[in-house]
């Protein structure tokens, strides 16, 4: 199963906005990767998304640390950001395994550098500039994932 579909023109508010769509659909968990080149708005989408689910408490970029976690009523989320990976194998000691659970959700930002270390993504969302503006591209590849792309509201299918 793979759906996808392509939003152009998405400045800051309207990229936090598709974040706040996409929150209802995420309280259910899942894998969510999120591509794209630095400054693309891979960062700005997962805040955006969990101060919607909730998190009140400061929502620190996972640059240095690599995983940030938060509980929201009865959902763990994780923020990954792989960004400083050189190498796949340096996920080994971060005990990623435990993470992966049917009622988690896990942002990852950068999912490209680990390799066939995660799991696959219900939905993978790529940023690439468009100017002043991003682009998103959206593919749902579970039903999970077509749940979450349901969320996004996106109007337009690629294919």
């Amino acid at each position: 199963m793979s759906d996808e579909q392509i939003v152009e023109a998405l400045d800051e508010p309207a990229l936090q906005a598709l974040a706040v769509r996409l929150a209802p659909a995420a309280r259910d968990g899942g894998v969510i990767h999120l591509a794209g080149e630095l400054g693309a708005g891979k960062t700005t989408l997962a805040r955006a998304l969990l101060q919607a689910l909730g998190v009140g408490e400061r929502i620190k970029s996972p640059t240095y640390s690599l995983i940030e976690s938060y509980r929201v009523g009865e959902l763990d989320i994780h923020h990954l950001d792989l960004y400083r990976i050189a190498d796949a194998g340096e996920l080994e000691w971060l005990g990623l395994d435990e993470l992966w659970n049917a009622s988690a959700l896990v942002l990852i930002e950068w999912p490209e550098r680990a390799g066939g270390s995660l799991p696959p993504p219900d939905l993978a969302l790529r940023l690439s500039h468009a100017g002043e503006v991003r682009r998103l591209e959206a593919a749902a590849t579970s039903v999970r994932g077509r749940a979450l792309l349901d969320a996004l509201g996106v109007a337009r299918p690629v294919g």
